[in-house]
């Protein structure tokens, strides 16, 4: 991967300043640039859109598609390393470019979280050395496939193999008829079909790992999903039970390993109920980038998701992340920006900001939809109890839900 590591504040080969570049330019893109702009790097964004929120405060801003020849080309001239901020960046792009430079994720990695198949067949493969399995679930690709689903996947979640995030191209379904009808609404796309099991918690697992195999983790972050799109995540000792959390992290560890990765990762798993105590672990997905449920790790940590993910891609070591204080995350839909009759307003950031310990990051997106990421709110305290009742407080001037 990295041939050298990218000494921050220093010059390339080529008398230019150091730069890293991202595929992307969301929110995530955004706060790639602030940490390496903090460490003294230049930057660079690849992303079509012209007001993206990363291109907005980046060095360079190249707006091209992203298969675009000469867009990627430009990246190549600007940049010394390159990441990317989404699964959905082309894989074929990604290859393009690490003929040339360094990709951190690498595009055989970024394939796998883009495809639930291969998504699923690496999970599976990984299980009997992590121990943790994906949910029992079926391939669906043709008719013949469909007519073969085993009954005990029923009911179950249907989910598009590819394109799907955040709730979309999932549907719930409890007999085959549904099944089938579903499917046809689908389009007939290569789907993926997931016993549903029953659900008492979800979790999630941030990793960073460098090119010699050096590894470091998060402790395990609680979240909590809404129509699903991830609402609200709670960071403390044992917000989770400690065997399952200290199971997830190697499992997310192992399943690194095992794709050769560079970068952040972030491994999400469910915990079903299978009567004993704690419950079982199940493996669910992966995003192969910083991840929303990571975002805490900005004002509660000695080091954030994202800067680690400059370390990874630069070369730099990897110091294990020690958290320092309990947090809550809120995570800020574009709904805040409308009343109840439909009308725009401003949320009460004064009344939010008045309360101990809140962090407020807006992502400088020039529209609020409902539905759409606009930004988080970290809430850290000195003890768990104190943290929450902070964030139930913000949520209450939010006109958020209570968790």
């Amino acid at each position: 991967m990295t041939s050298k590591t990218l000494l921050p504040g220093s010059t390339s080969d080529r008398g230019q300043q150091l730069t890293l570049g991202v595929m992307g330019g969301g929110q995530l893109g955004r706060m790639f640039v602030h940490s390496a702009q903090a460490m003294g790097y230049f930057t660079a964004v690849l992303d079509p859109d012209p007001a993206s929120p990363a291109g907005r405060v980046s060095h360079y801003h190249i707006q091209t598609a992203y298969g675009d020849e000469q867009g990627l080309a430009q990246l190549m001239q600007r940049c010394d390393a390159i990441t990317t901020e989404f699964e959905n960046v082309p894989a074929p792009a990604l290859m393009t470019l690490a003929a040339h430079r360094p990709v951190a994720p690498g595009a055989n990695a970024v394939a796998v979280a883009q495809d639930r198949v291969k998504e699923k067949a690496l999970f599976v493969a990984c299980a009997a050395d992590s121990g943790v399995n994906p949910a029992p679930y079926a391939t669906i690709t043709t008719p013949e496939l469909l007519a073969a689903v085993p009954a005990s996947l029923l009911p179950g979640i249907l989910k598009t193999s590819t394109l799907g995030y955040d709730g979309k191209g999932q549907v719930r379904v409890t007999t085959r008829d549904e099944l089938a009808a579903a499917w046809d609404q689908l389009g007939h796309v290569p789907c993926v079909l997931e016993q549903m099991l029953p659900l008492v918690a979800e979790c999630s697992v941030i990793v960073a790992r460098s090119a010699d195999g050096a590894c470091v983790h998060f402790p395990v972050q609680r979240n909590l999903h809404r129509d699903g799109i991830l609402s609200v995540t709670e960071i403390y000792e044992e917000n989770m039970p400690p065997a399952l959390a200290e199971k997830a992290v190697a499992a997310a560890k192992f399943i690194a390993s095992d794709l050769h990765y560079v970068g952040v990762l972030c491994v999400e798993f469910f915990v079903v109920d299978d009567g004993s105590a704690d419950g079982a672990l199940v493996v669910n997905e992966m995003a192969p980038r910083p991840h929303n449920s990571g975002h805490y790790t900005q004002n509660a940590c000695t080091l954030s998701q994202f800067d680690l993910q400059v370390r990874a891609m630069a070369g730099l070591p990897l110091v294990q992340p020690r958290q320092h204080s309990p947090a809550v995350m809120l995570n800020l839909l574009g709904d805040l920006w409308f009343a109840a009759d439909g009308s725009e307003r401003s949320p009460a950031w004064d009344a939010v900001l008045a309360l101990p310990g809140t962090h407020l990051h807006l992502y400088g997106k020039l529209q609020a939809r409902r539905g759409r990421k606009m930004g988080h709110l970290n809430i850290t305290a000195a003890t768990a109890a104190e943290a929450r009742a902070t964030a139930l407080q913000a949520c209450e001037v939010l006109g958020l839900p209570p968790f």
